[in-house]
């Protein structure tokens, strides 16, 4: 049977991260007939993963990447630039905090590997433990979530700092937080730099094929790949696609497509950097991210701000929204930085991220040698790669503890239809938005 793909990445041209950058050519695009061991969908965080573990896995057998658009220019390379290394939401009990223990084993297996890729091949995306910040703006916000927060990370035993506002002023730069927590083991990068640094540095069996969308899929007899330019014929699938895994047919009804909003201002000048305090490059992720703003201050001395995480299914975004988007951030950025009235947003642009009901994500074999790495959950540097290294491993058999911590995640549960199902997302949004408006 053969499943006809019709929906296709389509980005708006306004990523800073990879526009800072100098400009990359793309591998050529599938072309012609092809069989191979192993092939990978989606050059993103987990297929890029998947990717290299096959070849480090077999070296004698052949992987093929498929990448609809380019290296970096998707999701993947449009995050704000936060490897984390721990759970967002942690469970007081003895189960939740073991939980969370596995999870920061994978996180920051992710993060040992993406260290060691950096290093060996002089990837250069500005990779920089600065560790971050949690915050709150409000008193509630503060009693209702920070201090919650604080208290797991004692019952987990890592470190954390306490910051009161006077802390956060000085830290930070900017006086709208009352209230902080501080964790170091957070990376801050550029995405979209470290993204295309993996996939120009992939092992020799690896073929990279970019600009190329697959438009059908069949498992007659195996499976056979169609792009616009030639075919694959393959004995193992690999999917890292995220939410275009229903496009594919697989996880229908138990992937949320959602998309957030960022751009990023000119370089501060150096009067402006006084004005700021001469601050250290960081990061801010807010206790509630539905209706606060993630921020960064980047080494380069540019300030990022990402906010509005909203249901998305059709993955489109227009010109005229994004330039809404770079008024509202303006605005904001205005409110969190009265002292630099004169910094405008340069860049402004759309990513989309891929989330469950029950905030589980899709790993393993799916279907007879069909395996996946998909549904982050919005934390695709770290949990994206090391689900496509353990998704690989397991096709190869090999014996690997994480694979079981990666299962004990569990798979997305089941949801209504559309368009039951959309109603009641944006119904849940438009609340939450409202419950938690103290912290925006």
């Amino acid at each position: 049977m053969t499943k006809q793909v019709t929906h296709f990445p389509k980005n708006d041209n306004g990523n800073g991260w990879s526009l800072m950058l100098e400009p990359r050519s793309p591998k050529p695009a599938l072309v012609g007939e092809h069989e191979v061991d192993w092939l990978v969908i989606g050059a993103g965080y987990a297929g890029l993963g998947a990717a290299r573990r096959f070849a480090e896995n077999r070296p004698n057998e052949r992987v093929i990447l498929l990448e609809a658009h380019e290296a970096g220019e998707n999701a993947s390379g449009r995050n704000s630039g936060f490897a984390i290394d721990l759970p967002h939401v942690i469970g007081g009990g003895k189960d939740e905090l073991e939980g969370s223990h596995r999870y920061m084993a994978l996180a920051r297996a992710a993060i040992e590997y993406h260290e060691t890729q950096i290093e060996k091949y002089g990837i250069d995306c500005d990779w920089a433990k600065r560790g971050k910040y949690q915050t709150a703006s409000s008193d509630r916000g503060i009693g209702e979530l920070l201090e919650p927060f604080a208290r797991e990370m004692e019952a987990l035993g890592e470190t954390y700092t306490w910051l009161d506002k006077a802390e956060c002023d000085k830290q930070l730069g900017t006086r709208h937080f009352k209230a902080a927590v501080y964790t170091p083991g957070c990376i801050l990068l550029n995405p979209a730099a470290l993204v295309r640094g993996l996939a120009d540095n992939l092992p020799e069996n690896v073929t990279l094929c970019e600009n190329s969308p697959v438009i059908s899929i069949d498992h007659t007899g195996g499976i056979r790949v169609t792009t616009p330019g030639g075919e694959v014929r393959a004995k193992r699938l690999f999917l890292g696609v995220n939410a275009f895994a229903e496009k594919f047919g697989y996880y229908q009804r138990r992937l949320l497509p959602c998309a957030a909003n960022a751009s990023l201002s000119r370089q501060l000048t150096p009067e402006e950097q006084k004005q700021m305090g001469s601050v250290e490059n960081w990061g801010v992720t807010p206790s509630n991210a539905f209706v606060s703003v993630t921020m960064r201050y980047t080494r380069d001395h540019r300030i990022l701000m990402r906010n509005n995480i909203y249901y998305n299914p059709e993955m489109r975004e227009t010109d005229r929204f994004l330039q809404k988007i770079r008024a509202q951030h303006q605005r904001l950025f205005e409110e969190r930085f009265p002292m630099l009235p004169d910094v405008d947003m340069e860049y402004t642009w759309t990513g989309y991220v891929c989330l469950s009901h029950n905030g589980s994500p899709g790993f393993g074999e799916i279907a007879d040698n069909v395996y996946a790495s998909v549904c982050q959950n919005a934390i695709g540097v770290t949990k994206g790669t090391v689900g496509g290294m353990l998704a690989a491993d397991m096709a190869c058999g090999v014996d690997n503890e994480l694979i079981g911590f990666m299962q004990s995640l569990g798979d997305p549960n089941k949801m209504p239809p559309r368009p039951v199902l959309d109603l009641g997302v944006r119904s849940r949004m438009a609340w939450e938005l409202y419950k938690n408006r103290h912290e925006a």
